[in-house]
Parts: C-alpha cells; sequence; structure tokens
C-alpha cells in the first residue's frame, strides 16, 4: 500500500537517505535504486510516494519510489523528443550494408579514375630543401656570434637551431656586424 513522506535525509556520496512518513513513526531507510532513473538527484524536503518491504535483517525499507512533484520535470524518452530512436540504436546490419556500399562505391570510383589514367602512377614527391642536399653544419649548442666562423654558418643556426642568440634586431640576418655584414653576404 503506498505511503507519502518527505525525503528527510540523504546522503548523495553513498546513495542513501531516510524517509519521514507523514502518517506512522520513524524514519524509514531509502535507497538510490528505489527511485525512478530520470536523470534527477533526490533532494531532502521532497515529496515521495513509496511502499515499505522489510528487509533480510527485520529492517524496514522503502521501494517503488514516486517523486510526485518531478513529473512535471521528468525528461522526455529518447523517442519523444526526436521522434525516433536515440543514436546507434538502429545501427544493425542496415547500417552496415550501407556503410559497406559507400565504401565499395568509393573504391570502384577510384579504380576508374586510376584506369582512365586520371591519376599518375606515381605521385612526385616533393623534398624539403634541407634534404636535398646535406648541410655542412649541425646544431651543436653553439649560439653566439663569436662563435661561428661565417655568414653561411650563423644563418644555419638562426634557422634551425633553437635558443640561438644571433638576430639582435629580429630582422631574419644574423651576426650583422661581424660576419654578415654586405646585403650580398651569405
Amino acid at each position: 500500500m503506498p505511503m507519502e513522506g518527505r525525503l528527510s535525509k540523504w546522503n548523495d556520496q553513498r546513495g542513501f537517505g531516510f524517509i519521514t512518513p507523514e502518517h506512522g513513526d520513524g524514519e524509514v531507510f531509502v535507497h538510490i535504486s528505489a527511485f525512478p532513473r530520470d536523470g534527477v538527484r533526490p533532494t531532502p524536503g521532497e515529496l515521495l510516494s513509496f511502499e515499505i518491504e522489510i528487509d533480510s535483517s527485520g529492517r524496514r525499507r522503502a521501494r517503488k519510489v514516486a517523486c510526485p512533484q518531478r513529473v512535471a520535470a521528468a525528461r522526455p524518452s529518447s523517442r519523444q523528443r526526436t521522434g525516433r530512436l536515440r543514436r546507434g540504436a538502429g545501427r544493425g546490419i542496415r547500417g552496415r550494408v550501407v556503410a559497406l556500399l559507400i565504401v565499395g562505391s568509393l573504391g570502384i570510383f577510384a579504380y576508374d579514375e586510376y584506369s582512365r589514367g586520371g591519376w599518375p602512377a606515381s605521385l612526385p614527391v616533393r623534398m624539403p630543401d634541407s634534404a636535398k642536399s646535406p648541410s655542412p653544419y649541425r646544431c651543436d649548442g653553439r649560439t653566439h656570434c663569436s662563435q661561428m666562423t661565417s655568414c653561411a654558418e650563423a644563418t644555419y643556426f638562426l634557422r634551425n637551431c633553437p635558443g640561438v642568440g644571433m638576430d639582435g634586431n629580429h630582422d631574419g640576418v644574423p651576426c650583422q656586424q661581424q660576419w654578415c655584414t654586405s646585403p650580398f653576404a651569405d
């Protein structure tokens, strides 16, 4: 027989609390599993409708808890929200067949373009300038103009090595007072 009462205590971390019935004596234990799964957490003072059962230890316990004040706040089902099944629910054999048809169509299109000569058999690979001709320089920890031996070396260090301090005015030309004094120096 349904009873009414208010949630008098609630421990959200542990998922249980106690209901004080409107008619009757003592508090009744209630677990989170007895509440409706509507996504709303129980709050102390909330009006509840419930049934009482006796657990294996002989204690009173609430079951089939209803929250009459939540009726307006209850979330609609996924079918009611969108008018169709929730995402991923309809993925069965039909979804797999459609995906296979799309992949197959793309494969046929690619083969057709390749066989007609639409795509070259081998695409030219552009190598970066640094990979075309290996540099005689390498980053070895030097960071200042006084440690360099030429403008080309200083330029390499400025472009390729981290933490160098050879471009005081930040114009991209290193060591202007020592090595790279001429506008044509390289």
